[in-house]
């Protein structure tokens, strides 16, 4: 679970070549699903046309950047008409009021949260008359521009901690995105495949300008190094971050 002020403004970096191909710029919400559909991207050279990762080819969110399988993540939104016009909508969450659905106001969204790996937003950290609470978008009825709309019995449901917010899930839709999931399954194998062929072909021979460790602190590769592909595919068993950090250390 990730706040959203967490992953604005993170470095995007390419796993495949070690590049950063921009920031996020902002977080582009499906008020329909509930969820992250797009990450726009800042970039120097991205100043005619809005360019934009779709969550589903996030590999990773982490402490210091998202990561993406390769540039080739990056779309132009003004060729896609759906991704466009949710951009439109400006749905942005935090700051916007919460009223239930026979009128009562609630109170103001300070902050919400967003499941790293699905992009589904889990939850909002509210501010109140008195206090400071979490909701579960379970009890979400509308995430509008302006004002986002709840069931009557919502303030039943507060949560005194946001950590409370994971675990929340509905259950049908958890059942739908294993559905989902099963029948992506073989397209994404291909994918994923094919990015660590192309990996390895960009890498072998390299020779690295820095020690390698995993992740838990374990040295991996030494300065020096050329590396074989037994050792990128060794790389690749560890995790994106390693490949990132293999990219970004051998010598031209």
């Amino acid at each position: 679970m990730k706040k959203s002020t967490q992953i604005s403004g993170l470095p995007i970096i390419s796993i495949l070549d070690g590049n950063q191909v921009g920031k996020v710029k902002s977080l582009v919400i499906n008020p329909d699903k509930g969820s992250v559909d797009f990450l726009t991207i800042e970039h120097e050279d991205f100043q005619v046309s809005v360019k934009a990762i779709p969550f589903k080819k996030v590999v990773g969110i982490g402490e210091y950047a998202v990561t993406v399988g390769s540039e080739s993540a990056v779309i132009d939104l003004n060729e896609i008409p759906i991704a466009n016009q949710l951009v439109n909508k400006k749905i942005k969450i935090t700051g916007t009021k919460v009223m239930t659905r026979k009128g009562e106001l609630i109170g103001e969204v300070v902050e919400y949260f967003v499941d790293q790996e699905s992009g589904n937003i889990l939850g909002m950290q509210l501010k109140l008359a008195d206090k400071e609470v979490a909701l579960s978008s379970e009890s979400v009825v509308t995430f509008g521009k302006d004002i986002i709309i709840v069931k009557e019995d919502a303030t039943s449901y507060f949560l005194n901690s946001v950590e409370e917010l994971e675990g929340k899930s509905d259950s049908a839709e958890l059942a739908e995105e294993l559905v989902a999931t099963e029948t992506a399954t073989l397209e994404e194998d291909e994918e994923v495949k094919s990015l660590k062929e192309k990996q390895i072909e960009l890498l072998a021979g390299k020779k690295l300008s820095k020690d390698i460790y995993d992740k838990d602190g374990n040295l991996l590769f030494g300065e020096g190094t050329y590396l074989t592909a037994e050792q990128i595919q060794k790389a690749q068993d560890e995790g994106p971050s390693i490949v990132v950090e293999l990219s970004m250390n051998v010598e031209a």
